[in-house]
């Protein structure tokens, strides 16, 4: 019990989104106290914390002030600077480690890393310049796909390498930075991995989650998924956490090959869009994970009460005015979670519904048909 965090002591967030919002409300629930960190005030961390702290991640002054007042350290999103985790490991555990959010925000590092620990990834090479990348796509072929090795998300800072590419243009389209080329990889669905791992070295995990995604981002997760490839994303994983010394919640993204072999997309060193739908499926919700496994707690249940799905809603859904939000909930297992965003954008997640039935074909029409009622009037 010496080194566990119990309730009661306090909970330090670097980041302000919808991640830590939800993280902060389970560890309220669990008699914690949240400071959260960030450039930013009144933000949806923010707003169920318990002190929000707003100074830039480089004023590392004050980054250390907001570690002194907390027991331990966690981020919700991986473009924390690594020296701003550092500095708050100078004076309170950081989990995960700052080494992993280092090689979670450098897809050469990356991959380099997992490549050699004997993970699959898919195959790739880093490109410094334009010599660089003709040299790569040579090698590699086209069709290819040139990412920035930092700061892409959600399809962003990626560009496809066709036959008719060409490819000054496309390395100035990502400003001309350090990337990786990816092989192209005709996957035949894209999955994840959402685990935990304890102080100890337990390891937990969902399960292998179905995503479906719509302009390259996350529209839809389904679970649990029993697939062919299931036992061995699961393995791989594993892998990934032990490799990085991950203590905290962790996501392993995958593409599912036509074979049925499984190659790492790439990692996010927090909970994952894909594992929200644990927060009304499962016995214990990834942002619980999460809190149990940097307080040094036992980790809980992973069992699924039931098929669940969940769909992303964007801001898209406010184009035309407030969304319908009775029409949704009047669908039965339906729940819905807001952000406390502001301004609704085009693209910008606000929220999501899940839906929990008795088979994944009806948690899924049940969630498609209330996201439909949310614009209909």
């Amino acid at each position: 019990m010496g080194d566990m965090i119990l309730p009661g002591g306090t909970i330090g967030v670097l980041g302000s989104g919808q991640l830590g919002r939800m993280l902060a409300i389970a560890a309220r629930q669990m008699g914690y106290r949240v400071h959260v960190y960030s450039p930013s005030e009144a933000t949806p961390t923010g707003q169920v914390a318990d002190r929000e702290f707003v100074g830039g991640y480089t004023d590392l002054e004050k980054v250390r002030e907001f570690a002194a007042s907390v027991d331990v350290v966690t981020y919700e999103f991986e473009n924390v600077p690594e020296a701003t985790a550092t500095a708050c490991a100078e004076i309170v555990a950081v989990r995960p480690n700052p080494y992993t959010l280092q090689v979670a925000q450098n897809r050469i590092l990356e991959k380099t890393t997992l490549a050699a620990a004997g993970l699959p990834v898919t195959p790739f090479r880093p490109i410094r310049s334009l010599h660089d990348l003709e040299a790569a796509v040579a090698e590699l072929g086209r069709p290819s796909v040139l990412k920035s090795a930092e700061s892409g998300y959600d399809g962003k800072g990626q560009v496809k390498i066709y036959a008719e590419t060409d490819l000054a243009s496309a390395y100035a389209e990502i400003g001309n930075v350090e990337a990786v080329l990816e092989q192209f990889v005709a996957f035949e669905r894209e999955v994840s991995v959402v685990g935990a791992r304890g102080t100890d070295g337990t390891f937990v995990h969902y399960g292998v989650i179905e995503n479906e995604h719509v302009d390259h981002i996350l529209d839809m997760s389904i679970a649990p998924q029993t697939l062919p490839v299931s036992e061995q994303a699961i393995e791989i994983a594993r892998g990934v956490f032990e490799t990085l010394d991950v203590v905290g919640t962790l996501c392993v993204e995958f593409f599912v090959t036509e074979d049925n072999s499984v190659l790492i997309n790439e990692i996010a060193p927090r909970p994952h869009n894909s594992g929200h739908l644990t927060i009304d499926g499962c016995v214990t919700n990834q942002f619980e994970q999460q809190l149990r496994a940097i307080c040094g707690l036992p980790l809980g249940s992973t069992r699924f009460h039931a098929p669940t799905v969940m769909v992303n809603l964007l801001g898209d859904l406010w184009e035309n005015g407030e969304p319908n939000w009775g029409a949704a909930l009047a669908f039965a297992g339906v729940h819905l979670h807001l952000y406390g965003k502001g301004e609704a954008r085009i693209g910008r997640k606000m929220g999501h519904l899940t839906a929990v039935a008795n088979s994944i074909e009806n948690a899924k029409s049940i969630a498609l048909n209330a996201r439909n009622a949310l614009v209909t009037r």
